[in-house]
């Protein structure tokens, strides 16, 4: 009883400490909107740009970017419910934002429970089962159980359970610029594919160049 007690106490904390925001614009998760630049959202959470990690160079840029919110003085009852969250850009352009929730905060939720808080802000989610992938970041590499889906022409935000993390969590994205960043993943795995074969040339062409030139001064210099 003690636990299910604390549980909706969590569960009513996640929901008041979400600003209040319309129903109807998916394409926000608290202070943060899709779309905004790198440099606009790094001003944002006070971090340096150039903390980005590169994911790839062409034939997009893909970029991502970690945040951990600062703790603030809270009560015992009450938990800072993110845990952390991971902006992921499309030439400069947010277009991802992927959000775990500390284990304490909703410890003892149901995915009813989640749904619920979250359908507070967003309105009323579809209940499916498929399956969603995070192909830029080694954490979220495996496909995890999506519970619920709130989605309108340009955005959809995804709740599901992680299985690696053993949480929940919340993906916000733009169809539209997901659909091209997926794309241009698949391109740049196939070009590093196809040119692999010649960077693997060159690199052993750069290493004969170097063993010759020291080979070249070690012969005039040695001396036995």
């Amino acid at each position: 009883m003690k636990m299910m007690r604390k549980s909706w106490i969590c569960l009513v904390f996640i929901l008041l400490s979400t600003p209040i925001i319309s129903s109807q614009d998916l394409s926000r998760y608290r202070k943060f909107s899709l779309g905004t630049s790198l440099a606009a959202l790094s001003k944002q959470i006070g971090q340096d740009p150039h903390r980005a990690n590169l994911i790839q160079q062409r034939p997009a840029v893909i970029q991502e970017l970690t945040y951990w919110p600062v703790d603030t003085p809270y009560s015992s009852v009450q938990v800072q419910p993110v845990s952390r969250i991971l902006f992921s850009f499309y030439n400069g352009e947010l277009y991802r934002m992927v959000v775990s929730y500390e284990q304490d905060a909703i410890q003892g939720l149901t995915e009813d429970d989640m749904v619920r808080a979250i359908s507070a802000r967003y309105g009323t989610a579809t209940r499916f089962y498929p399956e969603i992938n995070f192909p830029t970041n080694d954490v979220y590499a495996s496909a995890e159980t999506v519970i619920a889906r709130w989605a309108d022409s340009g955005s959809s935000i995804d709740l599901f359970h992680s299985s690696t993390l053993n949480s929940f969590g919340l993906a916000v994205f733009s169809k539209r610029m997901d659909l091209q960043a997926e794309a241009a993943i698949a391109e740049s795995l196939k070009l590093n594919k196809q040119e692999a074969p010649q960077k693997e040339i060159d690199r052993r062409n750069s290493e004969a160049d170097e063993m010759e030139a020291v080979r070249q001064k070690n012969i005039k210099t040695f001396r036995p």
